[in-house]
C-alpha cells in the first residue's frame, strides 16, 4: 500500500462502560457484526499505518561489522 491511499472517515461514538467486561464484550459484538471484507479493510489499513511508521523509525543507516584476520 502506498502513502496516497485515503482512509475513511471515522465515525465518532461515546459509550460508556461499568466495566472492562462489559467493554470487551461490546467490541466482540462490534468486531462479529462486521462483513469479513471490512474486517480484512480494517486489517490492511492497520498494517499501513504500522508499516509506514515502521519505515521511517528504521530510516537509519546500518552498522556494518567487519572482521580482520590479525597477523
Amino acid at each position: 500500500m502506498t502513502d496516497d491511499i485515503i482512509y475513511p472517515r471515522m465515525e465518532r461514538v461515546l459509550q460508556v462502560f461499568n466495566s472492562f467486561a462489559e467493554a470487551e464484550e461490546a467490541d466482540r459484538k462490534y468486531y462479529q457484526s462486521l462483513t469479513p471484507a471490512q474486517r480484512i479493510e480494517i486489517l490492511l489499513i492497520l498494517r499501513s499505518l504500522y508499516k509506514r511508521n515502521d519505515d521511517e523509525s528504521r530510516g537509519r543507516l546500518k552498522r556494518v561489522y567487519r572482521i580482520i584476520k590479525r597477523s
